[in-house]
C-alpha cells in the first residue's frame, strides 16, 4: 500500500504554482530570443521546452495553465469554475511581469543594452515587421484557437492517451505555434507573455499591446465554446463554469494528476483545502462519502464508526424503548427502578447527586 497521502491543492498553492510556471515561461522563453538574437529553432523550443516542463512539475497542482488565454478557455469549456479566474489570471500577470523585470535587469549586463524595442516583446506594423494589424490580429486569434483545442483534446478524459504524454503535446503545439508566426507578430497567444516584458521595451510597444491582449482572449472563447460542440462535453461541466455561471456537477474532485485537474475543477478557499472559501469539503467525483468521527462532547471513548452504523454523521441513533415505573427491564435484565418525580439518577451530566447518604428516593410500590 502506498504511503503517499493525495490532498487537495490550495488555492494559495494553485497561485504560487501559476505564478512560478508562467515566470519561467517568459523569463526563459523571451530570454531564449534574446540571447540567441532571435533564433527561431532556439527561442520556439525554448518556449514549448517550458510548458512541457512545468507542467509536469506544477501541474497536478493548478492544471498548468501559465496563460490567462488558457484559463478563459478552460473555463468556457466546462473544465474550471469562474470563481478561480481571478486568481489564476493575477497569478500568470503578476508571474509575467516578474520574469520581464528580471530580464530587464540582467541585460543591463551588457555594456550599452538598451531595452526600448529589445525586450522580445510581441510587435505588428512598423514597429515589427511591417505585418498589418487586422492580419495579426486574425493570426493571434487563429494560433490561440488552435493551441486551446489541443490544449482541451489532449486532457479531455474520453482520451485514452497516456496522461504523462499531455503535457508534452501541448508543448510541442506552442513550439510549432512559434515557428509559424515569430516572423510575424513575434508569437504571442498568451497575454502574461506579452505584458510581462512590454511595458519594459517602451512607449510603442506598450501601446500595441491591446492586440495582443484581445487577440488570444477571443481564440480562447472561441475555442472553449466550440471544443463541446464539436467533440461532445465528456463529464459533465464543473459547476459554476461555462455561460452558466452556476449549476452542472456539485461534488467537485481531489485532484490526483495533471489529467485530474483538467477534468474536474474544485473550489478551494486561500489555505483551506478542498473548500470553497470556507465552504466543507467535498468528495471525489464517484466516490462515496468518508465517515467523519465526531468528538464526543461528555468525554467518552471515540471509535471508529463504520458506514450505516449508529452514531456516524448524519446516521439517526436507534430508537430505544422507553420504560415506564415498574415495568421490566430490557431481556434478562432486573427491573427498572422507577425515579421519584423532579429527582435525576446520579451521575448525570448536569443532574444532582444522590441524597446525602447516597440512595436516590423512590416512591412505594401501590
Amino acid at each position: 500500500m502506498s504511503d503517499i497521502v493525495e490532498d487537495t491543492p490550495t488555492t494559495g498553492q494553485k497561485f504560487t504554482a501559476e505564478l512560478l510556471g508562467t515566470f519561467v515561461l517568459v523569463f526563459f522563453g523571451c530570454g531564449a530570443f534574446l540571447m540567441s538574437g532571435g533564433d527561431y529553432v532556439a527561442t520556439g523550443l525554448t518556449f514549448g521546452l517550458t510548458v512541457v516542463v512545468m507542467a509536469y512539475a506544477v501541474g497536478r497542482i493548478s492544471g498548468g495553465h501559465f496563460n490567462p488565454a488558457v484559463t478563459l478557455g478552460a473555463v468556457l469549456g466546462g473544465r474550471l469554475p469562474w470563481n478561480q479566474v481571478g486568481i489564476y489570471m493575477a497569478a500568470q500577470l503578476l508571474g509575467g511581469l516578474l520574469a520581464g523585470a528580471a530580464l530587464f535587469g540582467l541585460m543591463h549586463g551588457f555594456e550599452g543594452f538598451t531595452a526600448e524595442g529589445r525586450m522580445g516583446q510581441n510587435s505588428f506594423g512598423d514597429q515589427g515587421s511591417g505585418y498589418a494589424w487586422w492580419a495579426a490580429l486574425l493570426l493571434e486569434t487563429l494560433l490561440t484557437a488552435v493551441f486551446l483545442w489541443v490544449i482541451l483534446a489532449v486532457t479531455d478524459e474520453r482520451n485514452e492517451v497516456n496522461v504523462a504524454l499531455g503535457p508534452l503535446a501541448i508543448g510541442l503545439a506552442l513550439a510549432m505555434i512559434h515557428f509559424a508566426s515569430m516572423g510575424a507578430t513575434g508569437t504571442s497567444v498568451n497575454p502574461a507573455r506579452s505584458i510581462g516584458v512590454g511595458v519594459f521595451a517602451g512607449t510603442d510597444a506598450i501601446v500595441q499591446l491591446w492586440l495582443f491582449v484581445v487577440a488570444p482572449l477571443l481564440g480562447a472563447a472561441v475555442a472553449g465554446l466550440t471544443y463541446p460542440l464539436l467533440f461532445g462535453q465528456g463529464a459533465a461541466a464543473v459547476a459554476g463554469s461555462g455561460l452558466s455561471f452556476g449549476g452542472g456537477r456539485k461534488d467537485q474532485f481531489v485532484p490526483g494528476n495533471y489529467e485530474a485537474q483538467w477534468n474536474q475543477g474544485q473550489q478551494g478557499g486561500w489555505g483551506q483545502p478542498g473548500s470553497a472559501w470556507g465552504a466543507p469539503p467535498q468528495q471525489q467525483w464517484g466516490q462515496p462519502q468518508q465517515p467523519q468521527q465526531q468528538p464526543d462532547p461528555y468525554g467518552a471513548p471515540q471509535g471508529q464508526p463504520q458506514p450505516g452504523q449508529p452514531g456516524q454523521w448524519g446516521q439517526p441513533a436507534p430508537q430505544q424503548p422507553q420504560q415506564q415505573p415498574g415495568q421490566p427491564g430490557q431481556w434478562g435484565a432486573p427491573p427498572a427502578q422507577p425515579q421519584q418525580p423532579g429527582q435525576s439518577a446520579p451521575g448525570h451530566w448536569g443532574n444532582p447527586e444522590g441524597d446525602d447518604d447516597g440512595r436516590t428516593q423512590v416512591r412505594r410500590p401501590d
